[in-house]
């Protein structure tokens, strides 16, 4: 097996040594098929957060059997309270957060910034505001050598989600937190579909729309996640990075005759998964599908981003399929191919992403060897929505080149 990178604990730790613990599960795991032993580093994790994985690891809650079961979670998760996005209560100098850091560091011109120096679990509620605006405003942030633990993970996610979190339905979890810390570990997976266990060199991400794994996480959801916050404990020496494309500037690529065509449209977007219908239940599976703007403004900056993915949008409603297909093809390339507006990170052990789901596609290069273990929070947030008296971030911003700048023949 490919060698992975090891975290490094504090020496004085009483958690270092995890040989007995181990050895304990082992043995359980030798009578008990819902144990999965996860790799040391998180082993490590979670005996300093004190989650017990006697009773199987991971968790799978009951998955349901029917479309229109999945279609009406969480219709009603706020009720009639409407979501307040944390990064509108921030101090737009961001002083609390960027004092208290050793460095803050863009890492492209338009999307990703690292934060050196502080840990995530003693942020204060001010910082939390302003690393909302900021993650609102760039898209996506970074810190490493993080020392936290799912339950610190959960809450902040509440925080970020004004109360509510993604709470999946099906996929694999931590154990005993009440749902909503999700894994990111292919051994803990139940659906190794023949897409997952037949990737190669040549095809990643097999699939009939070729999609190279870019994605925007639960488009299906009435309420989709705002900030999404992935910390790794376990990643291979070498490859699995992952990479986020900006959907402000993707946006802002667009000539202004673009702009105005797909603005106020909506999309069609589907699940990451098929159930059953009701009403024949001896038939094919079905996605769930969700109505939403295909042009979606963000609450905290005002700006317009360009919402589609390759991996779950279908379709353009109101529009034929060819005609619609054209006209995605054109706006997923803009986002895949556009390396300027795209951030690549390379992971290492105890590192804490935070990105904007609304305004961001991803992807992971499967290009490595070995295990990826990571836990993923969601934060809810607005049903989204499309204000035709937003502006983009260029508009905002004014910045040079973007703004009626002339197109170049044979773009793609």
């Amino acid at each position: 097996m490919a060698p992975i990178a090891v975290e490094t604990a504090p020496a004085q730790s009483s958690f270092e040594d995890i040989s007995a613990l181990k050895a304990q599960l082992q043995e359980i795991a030798k009578t008990d098929s819902g144990l999965i032993l996860p790799p040391d580093n998180t082993l490590r994790r979670y005996a300093r957060a004190g989650i017990d994985l006697s009773k199987g690891y991971p968790f799978f809650p009951p998955k349901p059997e029917f479309v229109q079961d999945v279609t009406k979670i969480r219709e009603e998760a706020r009720g009639d309270r409407t979501y307040v996005d944390p990064g509108t209560r921030a101090d737009k100098e961001k002083k609390a957060l960027f004092g208290a850091a050793k460095e803050v560091n863009d890492l492209t011109t338009h999307i990703g910034t690292e934060i050196v120096g502080l840990q995530l679990e003693d942020l204060t509620d001010q910082q939390k505001d302003e690393l909302a605006l900021l993650v609102a405003e760039r898209s996506i942030v970074f810190f490493r050598d993080q020392q936290l633990t799912p339950q610190a993970q959960q809450a902040l996610g509440v925080y970020l989600g004004d109360g509510e979190i993604e709470r999946h339905p099906q996929v694999a979890q931590v154990p005993g937190l009440g749902g909503g810390i999700t894994l990111i570990w292919a051994d803990g997976r139940k659906d190794n579909s023949a897409a997952r266990t037949q990737r190669n060199f040549r095809r990643p991400y097999p699939s009939e729309k070729l999609s190279f794994g870019w994605h925007t996480d639960l488009v299906h959801e009435p309420y989709p996640p705002g900030y999404t916050h992935l910390h790794q404990d376990t990643v291979p020496r070498v490859g699995g990075d992952t990479l986020w494309a900006s959907g402000y500037a993707a946006y802002d690529k667009l000539s202004p005759a673009f702009k105005k065509l797909i603005d106020g449209l909506n999309g069609v977007y589907k699940s990451a998964h098929q159930y059953k219908d009701e009403n024949d239940p001896e038939g094919g599976l079905k996605y769930v599908l969700r109505v939403h703007p295909l042009v979606r403004t963000h609450p905290v900056t005002g700006w317009k981003s360009l919402w589609v993915n390759r991996s779950h949008t279908v379709g353009i409603e109101g529009f034929d399929k060819a005609e619609s297909d054209a006209l995605l093809e054109y706006l997923h390339n803009i986002f895949e191919r556009s390396t300027d507006i795209q951030v690549r990170w390379k992971w290492t052990p105890g590192t804490s992403a935070i990105w904007d789901n609304r305004t961001t596609i991803h992807t992971v290069s499967f290009d490595y060897e070995g295990e990826r273990h990571g836990t993923r929070v969601s934060s809810l947030a607005e049903k989204p929505y499309y204000d035709p008296k937003s502006v983009s971030r260029a508009e905002a911003l004014q910045i040079d080149g973007f703004l009626n700048g002339q197109d170049l023949p044979h773009r793609y």
